[in-house]
C-alpha cells in the first residue's frame, strides 16, 4: 500500500493557522470520497518552504511513499505542464525522481476553489453575503488571484469588522465546507482528484 503525503502551501508561520489549514484540506479530501484512505497532509507555510519540504521528501522516500506538492499557480497558467509553469514562474526544478503528477496546483489560487461553491459561501456568511459580487462558476481558472480575492472581499464587505473574507481562519473554514461536486468543472481540481484516486484507491479497486 502506498503512503501519500501532500505538502500544502498555507498556514504561514502560525501554528494555529497551520493546524486550521491541515484540517481544512483534510475535511475537503474526506468529502471527495477518500475517508478511510486519507493521505498525510503537511501544512508548510510559505510557498518556497513548501517546495523545499517536498523536495527533501522526494529525495528520501522509499518505494511505498508518494509525496505530492500542492500550491497555488499564482499566475494564469500559460504552459501545458505544472512543472513547466513552476519552473518559469518560481524557478523550481522538478526533482529527478519526481513525476508530472506530483506537482498539483490550485489555479490560480485557493480562492478559485472557494468561489466555485456559492452554497458554501452562503452557509458560512449567511444573509450578509452579497451574491451579486460573486463570479459565476464558469471560467474561474481564467480569473487572476487578485480578481478573486477582491470579489470575495466585496461580497462579504457587509458582514462586519473581522467577519468578512480573508486569508487564514476564514479561508480554511470555507475550505472545510466546500462540496467537491461544485468544483468538478475546475480542471486542476479534477486533476488533483484523479491522482488521489489512482494513488489512494489503487489497492481497493
Amino acid at each position: 500500500m502506498v503512503s501519500v503525503t501532500i505538502f500544502v502551501e498555507g498556514g504561514g508561520d502560525s501554528k494555529e493557522l497551520r493546524t486550521r489549514c491541515r484540517e481544512g484540506f483534510s475535511k475537503l479530501i474526506k468529502n471527495m470520497g477518500f475517508a478511510g484512505h486519507m493521505p498525510r497532509i503537511v501544512a508548510c507555510g510559505g510557498r518556497d518552504n513548501t517546495y523545499e519540504m517536498f523536495k527533501t521528501a522526494v529525495a528520501s522516500v522509499g518505494h511505498d511513499e508518494y509525496p505530492i506538492l500542492l500550491v497555488d499557480s499564482e499566475d494564469l497558467i500559460s504552459f501545458g505542464r505544472p512543472w513547466e509553469h513552476l519552473s518559469h514562474r518560481d524557478r523550481w526544478d522538478c526533482p529527478a525522481s519526481a513525476g508530472d503528477d506530483q506537482a498539483q496546483m490550485m489555479a490560480t489560487c485557493m480562492e478559485t476553489w472557494i468561489m466555485a461553491d456559492h452554497e458554501a459561501l452562503q452557509k458560512v456568511f449567511g444573509s450578509c453575503l452579497r451574491g451579486g459580487s460573486l463570479f459565476p462558476a464558469n471560467n474561474l481558472e481564467e480569473r487572476s488571484r487578485q480578481e478573486l480575492l477582491e470579489a470575495l472581499k466585496s461580497a462579504t464587505a457587509n458582514c462586519g469588522k473581522s467577519k468578512g473574507y480573508d486569508k487564514g481562519k476564514r479561508s480554511f473554514q470555507l475550505l472545510a465546507e466546500l462540496n467537491p461536486r461544485s468544483l468538478e468543472n475546475l480542471s486542476y481540481f479534477s486533476r488533483f482528484k484523479e491522482i488521489l484516486n489512482r494513488r489512494l484507491l489503487a489497492d481497493t479497486a
